[in-house]
């Protein structure tokens, strides 16, 4: 009786052909467009959060959350809540060329030999380039740089450079954020007798360079603290080993190293867990006040509230604006959160490395003269607003190809392969990350360097692994790179529609129909009472968070949207509300960029962030929707009630029927097909009954996918309908 009643609840042809979503035959109104996704809600482990509360003495709500990430134990909470008491092994421990590495610079230094630096054009190789050159040239060394060209020669240092490096009489190279790969070049340096440290993160290739030493966390012990860091913590360990060694160590460099490596590390998107979150939570309280004079610039352009109150943006000339600024950093003793570099100063530092000059973020944040640092940041910003430009115009025309020629076939290709020409490489991976969270699957998106080639990005979903994509297609590939979750790549135009072909085999070896909806992970539920500034200062314990130590995300089902309008650049900023027991609570929250799920229904489940709101001196929590859903639970038995809630849907190309009845004191969903098999599941419960009677049925988990497909439909069918009462 399963195995024949299965097939006709399996989920394979669960969207329609036109719309990639669910069809309704309701002939109430129109079925109401949400985003259309799927909610992973973690297990609740209520009695281990309860237990935890008396070694943390936070709520067991904070407690849910700290499981959630892994910590279990009354041990691992100590030292996740305690990390600024980190106590951390000897980089030269863990790292053993690090020891062959301070010799060769101090010699270098001693002997006034030319140091070069080549770095990279993302926010991690300029943050380290610039750490670097800061550090270097404070502790009295001959040191330039220079970044190969994005446009022209890609990722990484290549002959030409080393070449030039020569003869411009340099000694030692240094490399940081690249290299790893880079076996030809470093083996040219050799040749031209120069001495090559290389310094990255990047995954090892089977074969090493032959330089004299590297510095690489891929290449040390598994369970050092060390393992995790990006390209700007190797140069951030190289560099305060370095001035230890030489006895320079003093507060002002080490403070402005640790600027960097902070503001590098969050916008290199990096894990903030272990080293990372212990200096990271440190320099985020140094930023505010940094005497960097370019990272002060950066705060200001970018909008970032501090509590000292923020220059008046109407000051024209540096020599007012710079005034402004240093009274800023003497009155702010706020500490940044990662969502200030992530959201405001990163974008404005990696806007320059995808479509402009990487020297000015080096000039930026290498500089000590105001001026110099106010000019660069001005550039920093109109070339963000001219890459925010880009994105959406790329964006709205990639949407448009998928629209007609793609999406009738998405849930048979299960993979997004976009090309076209005049698109500029440098931010359609921005634009793929965004296909990903719209159209819920992988995306390639490529552009014409010439007639005859293209240069993508990638970007993937969960189940779906990047790099062994471009692996299963790497006979029609030219380069190609990346991880899990990106990578890039380049081809000849001729092998476009094989490369299309091969990703969607691959796609569907390890993508089910299910998958095909972008993922939201959801912590824990929570109810509006709960939701006030005393339980947000309660989250800062999980700060900073971040890659792999995420903002919590909660949930609360059936409020009622009360208010709702659009603002700014199609966002819509609503009033929720939730009556508990008989109370009416109330906030505000904003839905970035859904105009096009404008007007929102009455009611709702939503999903959020919460998020600080400072206007006219006065700070509110509000909520950042990051999902909604058509309520599944109560409400719908409620408005039963009042009137039998019978109604039909289509799904899989069939009619089903479904409604809410009483068994006992448990109203029950029951869904029928059209050979007569009923599905009944008590509402809020994950185990139903499958069958053509409750003596012949059998029990089946909702929660598995090839029913919970065919549950949410039916559900949001009686939701469409019980609206109206």
């Amino acid at each position: 009786m399963l195995d024949k009643f299965t097939p006709e609840f399996s989920p394979s042809d669960s969207q329609s052909p036109r719309s990639g979503k669910p069809s309704f035959a309701l002939s109430h109104r129109p079925h109401q467009q949400l985003p259309n996704q799927r909610w992973q809600i973690y297990p609740q482990k209520t009695e281990l959060a309860q237990q935890m509360g008396q070694t943390t003495s936070l709520s067991p709500l904070i407690n849910q959350l700290l499981i959630n990430r892994g910590i279990e134990t009354p041990e691992q909470a100590q030292v996740f809540l305690n990390s600024g008491n980190l106590i951390l092994p000897s980089p030269l421990e863990d790292f053993p060329d690090l020891g062959m590495s301070l010799e060769l610079l101090q010699n270098a230094i001693a002997s006034q030999e030319k140091i070069a630096i080549c770095g990279d054009y993302d926010a991690d190789g300029m943050t380290s380039t610039a750490l670097l050159l800061r550090s270097l040239r404070w502790l009295g060394a001959q040191v330039d740089y220079a970044i190969p060209s994005r446009m022209h020669e890609g990722y990484g240092i290549n002959k030409r450079i080393v070449e030039e490096f020569h003869s411009e009489g340099v000694g030692l190279i240094l490399t940081v954020d690249n290299g790893i790969s880079a076996f030809e070049p470093i083996e040219r340096a050799r040749e031209l007798g120069l001495k090559v440290i290389i310094t990255d993160h990047h995954d090892i290739p089977q074969q090493l360079p032959p330089a004299h030493a590297i510095l690489n966390p891929k290449l040390i012990r598994e369970s050092s603290p060390y393992r995790g860091i990006a390209g700007v913590g190797v140069a951030y360990i190289l560099a305060v080993s370095l001035a230890q060694k030489l006895g320079q160590a003093n507060d002002d460099i080490l403070t402005s190293m640790l600027e960097l490596f902070t503001l590098g590390t969050i916008a290199d998107l990096a894990p903030l867990t272990g080293v990372n979150r212990h200096w990271v939570k440190s320099g985020l309280q140094h930023l505010p006040k940094s005497k960097l004079p370019g990272i002060l610039a950066l705060i200001q352009m970018s909008g970032v509230q501090l509590s000292g109150g923020q220059a008046d943006e109407s000051i024209q000339n540096s020599k007012s604006r710079s005034v402004a600024i240093k009274a800023t950093s003497s009155q702010n003793s706020k500490s940044l959160k990662p969502e200030d570099i992530g959201f405001r100063l990163g974008p404005r530092i990696n806007a320059i490395g995808r479509i402009a000059d990487p020297q000015i973020i080096i000039e930026l944040l290498t500089t000590d003269d105001m001026g110099i640092a106010l000019e660069k940041a001005m550039q920093c910003e109109a070339i963000n607003r001219q890459r925010q430009e880009m994105c959406e115009e790329i964006e709205n025309q990639a949407r448009e190809i998928v629209e007609i020629e793609y999406l009738p076939s998405l849930q048979e290709d299960r993979v997004l392969v976009i090309v076209k020409s005049d698109w500029h490489h440098g931010v359609i991976g921005i634009v793929a990350s965004r296909l990903v969270e719209r159209y819920g699957v992988p995306v390639f998106i490529g552009t014409y360097e010439d007639e005859g080639q293209i240069r993508g990005s990638a970007r993937g979903i969960p189940e779906f692994h990047v790099f062994d994509a471009l692996e299963y297609s790497q006979d029609l590939l030219g380069k190609f790179g990346g991880h899990k979750a990106a990578g890039g790549f380049s081809l000849p135009s001729q092998n476009l529609e094989a490369l299309r072909s091969r990703l969607s085999e691959f796609a569907n070896l390890c993508l089910e129909p299910q998958h095909l909806k972008p993922l939201l992970k959801i912590d824990t539920s929570a109810l509006l009472n709960q939701i006030h500034h005393q339980f947000y200062q309660q989250l800062n314990v999980l700060e900073p968070c971040g890659i792999d130590n995420p903002d919590p995300v909660f949930w609360t089902s059936n409020v009622r949207v009360t208010e709702q309008q659009i603002v700014g650049k199609g966002h819509i900023k609503l009033t929720i509300t939730q009556t508990i027991d008989d109370s009416e609570y109330k906030i505000k929250a904003i839905a970035w960029r859904w105009r096009e799920y404008f007007p929102l229904p009455p009611r709702l489940d939503i999903a959020y962030k919460l998020r600080e709101n400072h206007f006219n001196g006065n700070t509110t929590i509000e909520l950042e929707l990051l999902g909604v859903r058509l309520p599944t639970q109560s409400h719908i038995f409620f408005a039963a009630q009042s009137a039998p809630l019978r109604t039909t849907f289509e799904y899989n190309q069939r009619h089903y029927t479904c409604g809410i009845y009483k068994n006992g004191s448990v109203p029950e969903l029951r869904i029928g097909n059209p050979d007569g098999k009923i599905l009944a599941v008590p509402l809020g419960h994950s185990i139903g009954l499958l069958g053509s009677s409750r003596q012949e049925s059998v029990e089946v988990d909702v929660s598995q996918p090839q029913y919970n497909q065919i549950l949410q439909t039916a559900l949001q069918a009686l939701s469409v309908l019980s609206n109206q009462y």
